[in-house]
């Protein structure tokens, strides 16, 4: 890639990264908030929790102390959860107290550390199982803890299986028309099940990110579009840039030979045609004396040689204006084949046409059309020793009218086929290497265009498009 070409794209690819790294810390900055705001919302979760954990030991210690230790101490004298009216009595009060709360086991500990009363009858009597929270309980300090269970994996991105709020607070004596602010008479502990809340801020966590994740990769496909589109804008430009400076190259090389050509052949040609002449007068003369001789017949082949040479730098170096008039481009083809039939006959050559029924007629000088596409169909003669088939092939595309010449010769090498259009260059001992030169400018001051390739199986491909509409 060129200098210049480099120097244009580089402001416009400093803003295809910038915009990319924009997009991904956009995108990382999303991230991260969502993550924040999540955690923020888990604690403010766990902070209400704890806050109505609180509230319901107060109503739970406000119901026992009137419905359970009151009555039962002035009915037995003192209580005995062991017995079974104490108990029953108990899990009365318990469950109407918490009926419809979202509580999962309510535990009452005594003094001495032991669970006498339980949703689950089997820790009943169970020792030292409150742990830090019940010393603190007892020490009249309410504490709550998380409790969350789930693989390694799931507690790491947040989603465990289970999340349970335990609080511990002290069961206290009231006093009357006051406060709770008795004696501990034992703890409490209540256990709350809030695994559905923090599921619910998770799914919360995933619709974030699932749509941040969806605008994000709209931005970055819009973004992808239209980077590519100016990409392709940019290599248009450099592309017909590069036509353009090939153009101007060419066109002041053509000036330079055009001029050279002029000047030399108008030299050349006078004494030329001394030199024909003068042949064919010697010829006569010798064929008088019966004299056997090929001498004024090589003077003669050579001097239409290098006529003919000169014609070509003439007509490769003078501009092509075609005067454009309406014509039919299978009628040249077939003016092409009819005056080539003596050689197709002589080298068993088969020609096949491919014509569409919609040719549309276009606006061209028939003459210089002829003159390129009988240049194209001599070299695929000579591409080809004895025998074999070209194909012609004619079709409408639109606006434009397409024109196939295929071949079953040699084929062009890689290395020759990319300087097959520099003037001079020549695969052929005795050509100038300026007959497809004269092609081109034919082709191109009709407004069209003419690539030439190798074939698939065997031979040439020569692809010329012209504008089919009228000018």
């Amino acid at each position: 890639m060129k200098q210049q070409d480099i120097k244009e794209k580089r402001p416009f690819r400093l803003v295809k990264y910038f915009t990319f790294t924009s997009l991904v810390v956009m995108f990382a900055a999303t991230i991260i908030i969502s993550a924040i705001n999540t955690h923020w919302v888990r604690s403010i979760l766990q902070q209400k929790s704890e806050e109505y954990a609180h509230l319901l030991v107060e109503n739970l210690n406000h119901q026992v102390f009137l419905q359970f230790i009151i009555p039962v101490v002035l009915k037995y004298g003192q209580i005995k959860l062991r017995e079974e009216a104490q108990y029953k009595r108990m899990d009365r009060v318990v469950k109407t107290t918490l009926h419809s709360f979202n509580v999962e086991t309510v535990n009452i500990y005594d003094m001495n550390n032991i669970i006498s009363y339980s949703f689950d009858k089997t820790r009943i009597g169970t020792k030292n199982a409150g742990g830090s929270g019940y010393e603190n309980a007892v020490k009249s300090e309410s504490t709550s803890r998380l409790v969350q269970k789930g693989s390694s994996l799931e507690l790491f991105f947040g989603v465990p299986r289970q999340t349970k709020i335990v609080t511990f607070a002290p069961l206290r004596a009231e006093k009357p028309l006051s406060s709770i602010s008795g004696p501990v008479l034992g703890v409490v502990e209540i256990v709350q099940d809030v695994s559905k809340d923090y599921q619910k801020i998770f799914r919360l966590q995933v619709m974030v990110t699932v749509t941040c994740c969806i605008v994000m990769g709209t931005l970055f496909i819009v973004l992808i579009f239209v980077v590519k589109q100016g990409e392709n804008i940019i290599e248009r430009r450099n592309q017909e840039q590069l036509k353009l400076e090939e153009k101007l190259r060419r066109a002041e090389h053509l000036s330079a030979i055009g001029e050279m050509t002029a000047g030399v052949s108008h030299e050349i040609r006078n004494p030329l045609g001394i030199i024909k002449s003068s042949a064919e007068l010697l010829k006569k003369k010798m064929a008088k004396l019966d004299t056997a001789t090929t001498i004024p017949d090589i003077i003669v082949e050579e001097s239409v040689r290098l006529n003919n040479i000169i014609k070509d730098f003439l007509d490769f170096a003078r501009p092509m204006r075609p005067d454009l008039r309406p014509c039919r481009i299978e009628d040249i083809i077939e003016k092409n084949i009819s005056f080539l039939e003596p050689k197709i006959l002589e080298k068993g050559i088969e020609i096949e046409k491919r014509f569409s029924d919609d040719i549309p007629g276009i606006l061209a000088d028939s003459s210089m059309l002829y003159q390129a596409f009988l240049n194209i169909l001599l070299n695929s003669f000579q591409a080809m020793e004895d025998e074999g088939r070209i194909i012609i092939s004619l079709f409408y595309d639109d606006t434009e009218v397409v024109i196939l010449f295929e071949d079953q010769g040699r084929g062009i090498g890689e290395e020759d086929l990319k300087k097959i259009w520099n003037p001079f260059f020549t695969t052929k001992e005795m050509g100038t290497g300026l007959g497809l030169g004269i092609v081109k400018n034919i082709i191109e001051s009709h407004g069209g265009e003419i690539e030439l390739s190798n074939r698939e199986s065997t031979g040439v491909q020569v692809e010329i498009i012209l504008p089919a509409e009228e000018r």
